[in-house]
């Protein structure tokens, strides 16, 4: 069996070593390293399944750091796993290109289920991909710009992550626990409203019959 590769950059030696000791006894290969110039240099010279990125490291930080390599071509899914915990951190990290987000400090069981949920996905940033959703509507999944007819539409992030979730799995039956799972982290609540709130919004943006609702089941998006 060929072992997914993950890149971690952890500047603290010993998380950095339980967190790659833990992951390569799930059966991943872990290349560690310590500060934003070496990761760097890391991502030129080989190709990975997954980034583990801290945010605070030594010569540069990892948001800059994903920003940049996605702006490069760098596809690559990454999860942030950083001590920054305000609300201004958390859109940053996405905004940067990230696909998830954990604050220390975290149990490495939930460490974990995070990795393979994103490689299940097989969801990549592809920096080109502009998708055209429906006349006149498109999504760049990259920079997370919905736009209708030329205007750019202003999204809450729980917004962006199920319109990308419904993209990834168009015309699938989605139950309500798979979105919630997907909309809310470990530490949140989940709020039947608040979904209601989300697909009523994405519905008047790109038609309501774009997300049909199946009773007791979940939503599928067409």
């Amino acid at each position: 069996m060929i072992k997914s590769k993950i890149l971690l950059l952890e500047d603290d030696p010993n998380l950095s070593e339980s967190v790659s000791e833990y992951l390569e006894e799930q059966g991943f290969e872990v290349v560690c390293v310590y500060d934003a110039h070496t990761a760097e240099d890391s991502l030129y010279e080989q190709k990975y399944d997954l980034l583990l990125l801290d945010v605070n490291v030594p010569s540069g930080d990892g948001f800059s750091l994903l920003k940049e390599s996605r702006k490069r071509g760098n596809s690559t899914p990454a999860i942030f796993i950083t001590s920054r915990n305000a609300m201004s951190d958390v859109e940053a990290g996405f905004e940067s290109g990230g696909d998830d987000y954990i604050r220390k400090p975290f149990a490495l069981k939930e460490l974990l289920l995070r990795i393979q949920t994103i490689l299940k996905r097989n969801f990549y940033h592809n920096p080109t991909d502009v998708l055209t959703l429906a006349e006149g509507i498109t999504y760049d999944i990259n920079n997370q710009v919905l736009t209708v007819y030329g205007d750019v539409q202003n999204l809450q992030l729980k917004e962006h992550k199920l319109l990308k979730l419904f993209i990834q799995h168009k015309n699938e039956l989605l139950s309500h626990e798979m979105i919630m799972e997907n909309l809310w982290d470990y530490d949140e609540i989940p709020s039947d409203g608040s979904l209601r709130t989300y697909i009523k919004t994405l519905r008047k943006l790109l038609g309501k019959d774009s997300i049909v609702s199946h009773k007791r089941l979940g939503y599928q998006f067409r």
